[in-house]
C-alpha cells in the first residue's frame, strides 16, 4: 500500500507544494522572480531521480522524464524575464503534446511504451506479453486512441496557461504552474485506467465469446 501511496505524496510534496513554497521563500528574501522561479525548479527535480532511484533503473518513462527536466532547466539559463521563463514551461508542455499526436500513427504511440512501463514493470516475459498484443487491431486502436487524448489534452493545458502567462501575476502563476499540471496529468491517469481496464474487460469478453464459438463449431 505504501509503495502505491508514496508516489502521489511525493508529488503533491515535491511537484506542487514545493515550487510555491521555494518561490515565496526566495522572493521575501529579496531574490528576483528569475532566480526564485530557477530555484523552485528543484522539487520537481529531486522527485524524478528518487523515482528512478526507487525503481533501481531508467526505463523509457523515466528517462523522458529526466530529459523533460534537463532540457528545461538549461533552457531556463537562457531567459532574463520573469514571464518568458513561466512561458516556457507552457512550450514544453505544448511540445509534448505534440509529440504525443505525432506517435499516434506509429507502430508504437506514446501511451503504448507508458502501458508497458507500468503494467510490465521491467519484467522480460511481461515485456514480451505486452508486445504481442500489438497484433490485435482492438488494442492498436485503443493504444492510438489514449496517445491522442494525452496529446489533446497536454496541447490544451499548455494553450490555457500560455495565455494565463500574459493576464495573471508572476507570483499566481507560479501557483498555477504547479497545480494545473498535476491535476490535468491525474486526471488523464485516472482516465487512462479506467479506459485500460474497461479495454481488457472487453478484450477478454471477447476472446471467451470466440472460445464458446470454436467449441460449438468443435462439437
Amino acid at each position: 500500500m505504501l509503495a502505491k501511496i508514496l508516489p502521489w505524496v511525493l508529488m503533491g510534496v515535491l511537484d506542487i507544494a514545493a515550487p510555491i513554497v521555494v518561490y515565496d521563500v526566495a522572493s521575501g528574501a529579496g531574490l528576483g522572480d528569475v532566480p526564485a522561479l530557477l530555484l523552485s525548479a528543484i522539487g520537481p527535480a529531486v522527485n524524478a531521480v528518487i523515482s528512478v532511484i526507487m525503481r533501481g533503473r531508467i526505463d523509457e518513462f523515466s528517462a523522458f522524464i529526466l530529459t523533460v527536466i534537463v532540457v528545461g532547466a538549461v533552457t531556463s539559463l537562457l531567459f532574463s524575464d520573469a514571464r518568458l521563463l513561466l512561458l516556457k514551461e507552457s512550450v514544453v508542455t505544448g511540445v509534448l503534446g505534440l509529440l504525443f499526436l505525432a506517435s499516434v500513427p506509429t507502430s508504437r504511440p506514446v501511451i503504448f511504451l507508458f502501458g508497458r512501463r507500468f503494467a510490465t514493470n521491467g519484467d522480460p516475459e511481461r515485456v514480451a506479453w505486452w508486445n504481442g498484443l500489438w497484433q490485435y487491431p482492438h488494442f492498436r486502436r485503443t493504444q492510438r486512441l489514449m496517445t491522442t487524448m494525452w496529446g489533446v489534452g497536454l496541447l490544451g493545458e499548455a494553450v490555457v496557461r500560455i495565455v494565463l502567462t500574459f493576464r495573471l501575476p508572476v507570483a499566481t502563476m507560479v501557483v498555477v504552474n504547479a497545480v494545473v499540471p498535476a491535476v490535468v496529468i491525474g486526471v488523464l491517469i485516472l482516465a487512462t485506467i479506467v479506459w485500460g481496464q474497461a479495454s481488457r474487460k472487453a478484450g477478454e469478453a471477447r476472446a471467451a465469446a470466440a472460445a464458446a464459438t470454436q467449441a460449438a463449431v468443435g462439437a
